[in-house]
């Protein structure tokens, strides 16, 4: 009996595409089930986990109440922050400033003069400034939080019960 026929079967009866279609299938088993390899992210080799404070500016959040909706962030102190549209946890919220809402206005003489904005819909729309604070994975190329990376002008969303608005990261310390 031959080892290999004209057809290219092995002892006349398995194919050799069949044979090898088999090896591919058991190579790509043991490949995924018995050798995952590492698991979780890049970023989460060699770090160190601290406390971090991270400043957000958020400009014209329009708000019917907003020094109730301040007040209101100061309380409940926590707030879920969503970075790059993953979740990333929950963060606390440490410090909750208004900011002035201010306009440039030319003066007779040539000057400029910084006033406060008259327009009556600038009443219920608020520009603020916010500290959080939280812990995050310290690596080479800066803060992650949550599995996102964060860095200065990093757009993020923070949600709370009854808000979802979006901001941008100005500053981050670490502790």
């Amino acid at each position: 009996m031959k080892f290999l026929d004209s057809k290219g079967r092995l002892f006349g009866k398995v194919s050799l595409l069949d044979v090898g279609a088999l090896l591919v299938i058991v190579m790509v088993f043991v490949g995924i089930f018995l050798f995952p390899g590492t698991s979780g992210s890049v970023a989460q080799i060699n770090t160190t986990t601290k406390p971090v404070e991270v400043s957000v500016i958020v400009r014209g959040l329009s708000v019917l109440d907003p020094e109730g909706f301040l007040q209101n962030l100061r309380e409940v102190g926590k707030t879920n922050i969503i970075i790059r549209n993953q979740p990333s946890g929950q963060v606390n919220v440490k410090t909750v400033e208004r900011l002035p809402r201010m306009l440039a206005i030319p003066q007779p003489d040539g000057s400029v003069k910084e006033l406060p904005d008259p327009r009556a819909e600038e009443l219920y729309s608020i520009n603020m400034m916010l500290t959080l604070g939280g812990d995050a994975q310290i690596t080479d190329n800066g803060v992650v939080l949550g599995g996102s990376k964060l860095k200065i002008g990093t757009p993020i969303e923070l949600e709370g019960k009854n808000y979802n608005f979006n901001g941008s990261v100005i500053e981050v310390n670490t502790l």
